[in-house]
């Protein structure tokens, strides 16, 4: 019993050792595979930090090597962008080189061209003067056989027919002589045309006359008694000062009976002046409000009126193609004096003379017409912009799109500006025409017969002169020399010196024709 208990415990020990000992190897088998694991693991992790910081620092080697190779590329790119630049450069500089010296070149050949072109009009020359040498030797050597052969002829001749023979010969010689003075005074008349161009002018004048109206810088209204002049005045001048704001015009108010003058430089406010003032007087409601009212419809009656006027003159002058603003500033010059000539009916007659002058002279009557009623068209508003009228108007025409002839015609009108077309020149004339006839400006008479008498005075100031007559409203002077003291060869200088005379000391548009007269009279009775 006890050795079958003893033995059944022991059998139970090595079972439990057993066990034990299986639990053991399997533990120590899980231990370690527990700790291989831990140790792959670990291994792991360290060859993936190992690979990750073996990529960064390859990356950091490649970036590196990146960094150099694009900063290497850079300069190379660089260096060969200045070596290319510089190749360019001197290519250019090569190319200018070899342009410059095919000009030289061609120059060169220009010149050698015209050189020979010279050489072969010099030989072609010479050869003429050999011929011409030629043909005078031959005309000589004939001259020289008839002179022999008269020579011959006058030793068998009498006294008588010698003489005959040689009256004849001078009288041939005149006769040649006389026809070349002639055809020589006749080439210098066409070349230089005077006599010609003051026929034209003369034409133009008579074929055209012109109304010619005078105004002044002030207008007058009739008032119909003088307390009328209290209520234009207004309470302390307020009626005055309103209408003095609107209009642009300086009212005068003074101890003339029955009267209220209008005073402005501008005519077309001094008219709506007048207007309006003759507006309030009928009306009999004189207060500021009233006056704005009568101005402004004043104003629009005289916009209407330079619009008609503008049109009128244009159909009149056969304008066509006129820019609208240019009609109106046409028709501004209605109101517009110069020296008292009423600038528009100016401006027509300018506009006829050119066409005239023009048609004569074989141009273009259009466009010297359209020059003729343009070329005052800076009057309209000199008053207002600064300058001379020839520049404004030019000006004006140039924005407007005028032709270069008529834009010309205006700035040179007055020879500030040379003439650039031939329609200038006639523009000139038509407008010295226009303006120095008299009447046609207000020029007192008293002045113009001043004027006649200094021109007679110069005259008869010259010693042998009888009497001098000035004519053609002092464009000529007729001067009668007594003909017992100036003989015919002194009457063209007696002439000239009163001519210079007058230029030294007058002043005067055009020209002054001096014309002398020396007359012999012979009286004889027969009984």
């Amino acid at each position: 019993m006890n050795v079958f208990m003893l033995a059944e415990i022991s059998g139970e020990l090595l079972v439990g050792l057993s066990i034990g000992l299986i639990i053991g190897a399997v533990l120590i088998i899980v231990i370690k595979a527990y700790t291989t694991k831990i140790q792959k693991a670990t291994l792991e992790a360290e060859m993936t930090a190992m690979k990750t910081a073996t990529e960064a620092e390859a990356q950091k080697i490649h970036a590196q090597a990146e960094a150099a190779a694009k900063s290497e590329y850079l300069k190379k790119r660089e260096k060969f962008d200045q070596e290319t630049a510089q190749t360019r450069k001197e290519l250019r500089s090569e190319e200018k080189r070899l342009a410059k010296r095919e000009d030289n070149i061609d120059q060169k050949m220009e010149t050698l061209s015209s050189k020979e072109r010279n050489l072969n009009t010099g030989e072609h020359a010479l050869a003429e003067k050999e011929k011409g040498l030629v043909a005078k030797d031959r005309h000589f050597n004939d001259l020289i056989a008839q002179q022999k052969s008269q020579l011959m002829k006058v030793a068998n001749m009498s006294l008588e027919d010698a003489k005959q023979q040689l009256l004849q010969q001078v009288e041939s010689d005149i006769e040649d002589d006389a026809a070349r003075i002639i055809d020589q005074k006749l080439n210098e008349t066409r070349e230089t045309a005077d006599e010609q161009a003051r026929e034209v002018i003369l034409q133009a004048i008579q074929r055209y006359a012109s109304e010619y109206t005078a105004e002044s810088t002030v207008s007058t209204v009739d008032i119909p008694s003088d307390d009328m002049k209290g209520r234009i005045i207004g309470r302390e001048g307020r009626n005055i000062r309103a209408f003095e704001k609107a209009t642009g015009v300086d009212v005068i108010v003074d101890d003339t009976p029955g009267v209220v003058v209008c005073s402005a430089f501008d005519p077309v406010r001094r008219e709506i002046a007048r207007r309006s003032l003759e507006k309030l007087i009928q009306d009999g409601r004189i207060h500021p409000t009233r006056i704005e009212e009568i101005v402004a419809g004043a104003q629009k009656e005289i916009n209407k009126e330079i619009s008609a006027a503008g049109k009128s003159a244009m159909l009149e002058a056969n304008i066509r193609g006129l820019h609208p603003k240019l009609v109106d500033l046409l028709g501004r010059l209605q109101y517009r004096t110069s020296y008292g000539q009423n600038v528009l009916k100016h401006s027509i007659e300018v506009a006829y003379l050119s066409q005239i002058i023009a048609g004569q002279l074989g141009l273009s009557g259009e466009i010297a017409r359209r020059a003729g009623i343009l070329h005052d068209i800076g009057k309209a508003v000199d008053h207002e912009v600064e300058g001379g009228h020839p520049q404004i108007g030019a000006d004006l025409l140039k924005r407007y799109g005028e032709k270069e002839a008529v834009i010309n015609a205006a700035a040179a009108h007055h020879g500030d500006v040379e003439a650039a077309t031939i329609y200038t020149p006639i523009v000139l004339a038509a407008d010295a025409i226009s303006a120095s006839r008299p009447g046609a400006r207000r020029e007192s008479l008293e002045r113009y017969v001043q004027r006649l008498e200094k021109l007679e005075g110069i005259a008869t100031a010259f010693e042998g002169v009888k009497n001098a007559y000035a004519i053609q409203a002092g464009r000529e002077v007729r001067v009668i020399v007594d003909p017992e003291n100036v003989n015919d060869r002194l009457t063209q200088k007696i002439a000239h010196d009163i001519a210079k005379r007058i230029e030294e000391e007058m002043e005067y548009p055009g020209e002054v024709r001096v014309t002398l007269i020396r007359e012999v009279r012979c009286v004889d009775y027969a009984k």
